[in-house]
């Protein structure tokens, strides 16, 4: 069975005047179908580049990428629209739902794009909300919601098309601590039901939340193994047990 994701000797080059700058610089990752990851780093490491790469939302200077077995370093920019809307959820740190639409219409959006009838659009936003506690807030307009709620609106529109993969990017970035510990719980309970999560942060305390830490330095992984591994997000993993 093919890994669900595959980085082989990635390569993301820019030039910037006479220089050249090496966002990642050859590195190889396997993620399969359920894990939950985090991808960990600082500014400028690195991981941010990585998770357009896996998303589909860049492409690498060299090296191979496999999707569940697919090889889409030479896909068209609208065979990698169809990937992103097929294969892929996206949540962001901020929640990017768009004003003017209800919940239920931003749920619905990238199933419009993804060819589906009104009738299962409907379907599918509202398993999504209902599944993420909002299903009585589907008529409302996202500026009546919480950042909490506007959040959880954001990962029903991910979990809608049922994709592949759900990439998480600093999914509480917006969020106040106690906020932030909730999404992260909501997510690890999507880990549990079956979900493949990739998470990428800076914040080793939300890192801990994860079952694996993938850690980036100056474009390279310097970590790839169980979070009691990595010394500082297993010390915030401990922390967050205490807490709780």
């Amino acid at each position: 069975m093919p890994h669900l994701v595959e980085l082989k000797d990635i390569y993301k080059i820019y030039h910037v005047g006479d220089s050249e700058v090496h966002a990642l610089d050859g590195i190889s990752l396997t993620i399969d179908k359920g894990e939950f990851v985090a991808i960990v780093g600082s500014s400028g490491s690195g991981k941010s580049t990585c998770m357009n790469i896996i998303g589909c939302l860049d492409v690498p200077t060299k090296g191979s990428y496999k999707l569940n077995g697919r090889e889409i370093n030479n896909y068209s920019d609208d065979e990698l629209a169809d990937v992103r809307n097929k294969m892929l959820g996206f949540i962001f740190q901020q929640y990017n739902l768009i004003p003017k639409l209800t919940v239920i219409e931003n749920v619905q959006l990238p199933l419009l794009y993804g060819g589906y009838s009104e009738k299962e659009q409907k379907k599918r936003a509202i398993a999504a909300l209902e599944r993420v506690g909002l299903a009585s807030k589907a008529k409302n307009m996202p500026t009546q919601l919480s950042g909490g709620q506007q959040q959880r609106v954001s990962i029903a529109r991910a979990l809608a098309g049922d994709p592949s993969v759900i990439l998480a990017d600093e999914p509480t970035g917006a969020l106040d601590s106690k906020t932030g510990r909730d999404v992260m719980k909501f997510l690890q309970q999507l880990n549990r039901e079956g979900n493949t999560i990739i998470l990428i942060t800076h914040d080793n305390s939300i890192a801990a939340r994860a079952k694996r830490i993938v850690r980036i330095t100056d474009g390279h992984i310097v970590y790839d193994g169980p979070v009691e591994g990595d010394e500082n997000v297993a010390r915030q993993a401990a922390a967050g047990r205490e807490e709780e």
